[in-house]
């Protein structure tokens, strides 16, 4: 019965039925992929589209090499012309992309059960992660840039306010602004709660003469791949 399920429907050669059950199934995983990625994701319309018609365009160029050595090579070629042609994906559209790709392959390959069942578990994970927002930063990190004046010494000048209302923070950078009269002091900081970010912010205008304040989160690291 699993030999049944997870062999390939291509035993005997390319048949009609064989190619249109591959396509079927390619387009079919394809729309999973394309929905999974939009869930909880800014992502583009042609995005969307690629990913749902890449599996069967894979599943196709598979179906047409098909042992031949020569196609094989041709079609690398073609893909690594592809990878130039690109602009730079997240990390999460690369995910997609090569999960698409190894659904096109299997399902190119006649495995339409290793296929299926692929899709949907790496899908489910897919979902399961962004739902529960797993390797997201918290609410409470923030990112935070105070404007002081020059005649400040800014070393341990908001220290007990950090004690009072972070759990952590760091000095990231120092800059001179308007001509060296005033300083830019750009921190990570860790709120204790992010219901007091507003008097965290108060107590820091009475400090800085009431300068230029800037709290928000924290820039997340180019992750293109």
């Amino acid at each position: 019965m699993l030999e049944t399920l997870f062999g390939s429907v291509l035993t005997a050669g390319i048949t009609a039925a064989s190619f249109t059950v591959c396509l079927i199934a390619a387009l079919a995983l394809g729309a999973l992929v394309a929905a999974v990625y939009m869930y909880k994701n800014t992502c583009t319309q042609s995005m969307a589209v690629t990913l749902a018609l890449l599996p069967a365009m894979v599943q196709i160029i598979i179906l047409l090499v098909n042992g031949n050595l020569g196609a094989g090579v041709a079609v690398s070629g073609a893909f690594g012309l592809v990878r130039f042609r690109s602009a730079p994906g997240s990390a999460r559209d690369i995910t997609c992309i090569f999960l698409a790709m190894t659904l096109g392959l299997a399902t190119g390959m006649g495995y339409i059960g290793i296929a299926v069942m692929t899709g949907v578990v790496m899908c489910l994970l897919l979902l399961v992660y962004a739902a529960m927002s797993f390797g997201r930063r918290p609410e409470e990190e923030k990112e935070l840039k105070i404007t002081i004046p020059e005649n400040l010494d800014y070393t341990g000048l908001f220290d007990d306010l950090f004690a009072q209302y972070t759990r952590a923070s760091e000095l990231v950078s120092v800059r001179t602004t308007g001509m060296g009269s005033l300083y830019n002091l750009h921190y990570h900081v860790t709120l204790v709660s992010s219901e007091v970010e507003k008097q965290f912010l108060d107590a820091i205008r009475c400090r800085n003469g009431n300068l230029d304040i800037v709290c928000g989160k924290v820039p997340q690291a180019k992750e293109a791949l």
